[in-house]
């Protein structure tokens, strides 16, 4: 192993030493030990990530297997890396991320009792996601793919005590069950007609895999793989309809909801999909297919972020929808422009969700929009980043998300896809609904009319502006003030005269820290990444996918496309969604519960989100439980304890009855049955006879 494969092999170690180490050892070392060592191996990580991405940088990549786990009929199954310019760009992010959170935590978490396992979860948690990015098979992609999805698991349910973060760390675990199933099938379908694992040797057989069709059915290979890899990504990084269990994710505390929403997990899908662009082209089928769910996911669940009113949901929603425009970029082959928003998204979204963590600090451990307002002049750091945060959501000029996002919606414009042209109206009517949703919790937390530290229910729903039926559906009081492992039985926030504080340095450092790539990132690197050979030869197009070459023909440099992006129409419905939201918001406040009212059939469907739980719930939650009470009294009760175990002890015991009616102890008995059996076997001979 060379001095080069040694450090591959730490990034990943790094963290899963500190894992370890605060998970185990957590009551040796203390609290104090535990965030030191999980942060060191995180900063260790992101040390190496940063030189080993300019050893990438500098022409040197690596493919190759690092241990031989074992053979089964011809098929390898290893552990190997394949370290090119994606797997770089991704260490970098979730290393750098996962560090952020990593110190933010010491802050956020100071209080709890789970203080050392809750290091130890996320370091554990970026050591999977390392491992997946960093894979050069589909083994090892497995591996990582089903580690991240325990430990969000154990993560999202981190308050154990608390039924809700119970029930969402079971829908999670559920519902990625589902993609996970068709993830399953198109690795199968791999190794069955490849005869491999190994990233590049499939790659090697696409040509062939196009060529061939599933017997008995007809159905074209390389598009029912693509798509089972897609059911998948669906489940990791939720897109309709497995979203679902995204937004229950913010039952767990706000620093993993920024490193599930940010740099892992939901990036999972993303990423495999891009890296997987040798097979996708392939298939114009799979391509529509992508394009269509992604455009669906990126218009609809923006518009659910519109009625929460708790802090976390707004942004949790805002990750799903930019998901989606992830999605549909993949869709119409701009897997650069996908990664890359990916990459800007990482910044901006933590950014965001840290920021809302210090809000929630601030009030201490109120989530309700409605109880705040005018925290500008009480937080300061906490409301610059956010504001900058929010600014390259929407995709304002010259910030990342401005950079990432418009490339996305020129590129669907340019596509001939099927479904390319719904998929143009999503994306930009999204852009009006992004800006809407950011600036409508901005400008409720952080201006208009002081609302904290009063009683509940002295705040009316029309004298501030709110939604009528809020209280009804709104998914806030399930998580309200529950930020806290102490206070779940009881109300708490600011008291009457309290005001809020700023969150201390080590909250507001990584705020400070997310917020400089969130508005410089995009400017810096879009020329290399999109448009110039940053991902040659790792991300492939077909000849007729030229929606990102004739892109890179009107490139003209960073600075011209920032200029040219006033006069465009994104940036006049992302300044029509943020006047509208400075209008119902900050200006006449009482208009929205009048909107409410007049459009309720409308508001009720988002309240309830479309319905999709209480289908989930009606249809396969109850199918589930009919099935179940089935197995259990047909299969288990009658079949299995009835017959086999209860039936087998029944006919033992008759025969036994049975047997002793001859086993009397009667010698006249004994005799009289001799007489009968010589009498029988007489009979028998002579008729033989």
């Amino acid at each position: 192993m060379t001095g080069m494969q040694k450090l591959y092999l730490l990034v990943p170690l790094a963290p899963l030493f500190g894992a370890i180490m605060a998970g185990l050892f957590g009551k040796i070392i203390g609290r104090r030990g535990a965030h030191t060592v999980t942060i060191a191996g995180v900063a260790a990580a992101f040390a190496l990530s940063v030189i080993i991405f300019q050893d990438v940088q500098a022409g040197n990549t690596f493919n190759g297997t690092l241990y031989h786990w074992a053979s089964s009929g011809g098929l390898d199954l290893e552990v190997g890396f394949m370290i090119d310019s994606l797997t770089t760009m991704m260490m970098l992010v979730v290393t750098f991320v996962s560090l952020m959170v990593h110190i933010y935590t010491i802050g956020y978490m100071s209080e709890d009792p789970g203080y050392q396992r809750f290091f130890s979860y996320i370091s554990l948690f970026t050591f999977s996601m390392l491992m997946l990015v960093m894979s050069n098979n589909f083994l090892q992609l497995f591996f990582g793919w089903e580690a991240v999805g325990l430990v969000s698991y154990l993560l999202i349910g981190f308050w154990y005590t608390r039924p809700t973060a119970i029930f969402a760390n079971l829908k999670a675990f559920l519902v990625n069950r589902v993609g996970d199933f068709g993830f399953l099938l198109g690795i199968g379908l791999i190794a069955a007609f490849a005869g491999t694992l190994n990233y590049t040797e499939v790659f090697a057989k696409a040509g062939e895999l196009a060529g061939m069709t599933i017997p008995e059915t007809g159905w074209p290979l390389i598009t029912a793989i693509c798509i089972g890899l897609f059911i998948g990504a669906m489940g990791k990084s939720a897109q309709v309809p497995l979203h679902v269990w995204l937004p229950d994710s913010m039952e767990g505390p706000t620093p993993i909801s920024a490193l599930i929403h940010a740099a892992t997990m939901v990036t999972a899908g993303i990423f495999m999909v891009a890296r997987m662009s040798p097979l996708f082209e392939l298939s114009e089928t799979a391509l529509s297919f992508v394009l269509i769910i992604g455009a669906t996911t990126a218009l609809f669940m923006g518009f659910l972020g519109i009625v929460q009113h708790d802090i976390k949901r707004v942004v949790a929603y805002s990750t799903l929808s930019q998901l989606g425009y992830m999605t549909v970029a993949l869709g119409v082959s701009a897997y650069s422009a996908a990664v890359f928003h990916l990459m800007t998204h990482a910044f901006f979204k933590a950014l965001l969700f840290l920021g809302a963590g210090s809000v929630i600090i601030g009030m201490h451990h109120d989530q309700d929009m409605r109880n705040m307002g005018g925290l500008w002049k009480y937080m300061p750091v906490t409301w610059i980043t956010s504001l900058l945060g929010s600014l390259a959501l929407i995709g304002f000029p010259f910030f990342s998300g401005f950079y990432s996002k418009d490339t996305i919606i020129e590129a669907v414009q340019l596509s001939e896809l099927y479904g390319s042209g719904y998929a143009y109206f999503c994306v930009i009517a999204g852009v009006f609904v992004t800006a809407f949703y950011s600036f409508r919790m901005y400008f409720l937390v952080f201006h208009g009319e002081e609302r904290f530290g009063k009683a509940h229910h002295d705040h009316e729903d029309a004298a501030h502006g709110h939604d009528v039926h809020a209280d009804e559906h709104d998914d806030a009081h399930d998580e309200h003030g529950h930020d806290d492992d102490h206070h779940d039985e009881h109300h708490h926030g600011l008291a009457p005269g309290q005001k809020p504080h700023e969150s201390p340095w080590v909250v507001t450092v990584p705020l400070v820290l997310l917020a400089i790539p969130s508005v410089l990132i995009g400017y810096l690197s879009i020329d290399k990444m999109l448009f110039g050979d940053f991902f040659k030869g790792v991300i492939h197009f077909a000849e007729h996918h030229h929606a990102m070459a004739e892109l890179g023909e009107e490139f003209h440099g960073s600075a011209a496309m920032a200029l040219h992006g006033f006069t465009s129409l994104p940036f006049i419905l992302a300044m029509s969604g943020v006047a509208l939201a400075g209008l119902l918001y900050l200006v006449v406040p009482s208009v929205p519960p009048v909107i409410a009212r007049v459009f309720s059939p409308i508001h009720r469907l988002l309240e309830n989100k479309y319905y999709f739980d209480k289908i989930n719930e009606a249809v396969f939650a109850a199918g589930a439980r009919l099935i179940g009470r089935l197995l259990w009294k047909v299969g288990d009760q009658t079949i299995i304890d009835g017959i086999a175990v209860n039936g087998t002890a029944k006919a033992v015991g008759l025969i036994a009855q049975l047997s002793r009616l001859f086993q009397s102890g009667h010698i006249y008995q004994y005799a009289f049955s001799m007489i009968i059996g010589v009498f029988l076997l007489l009979a028998f001979w002579v008729n033989r006879g």
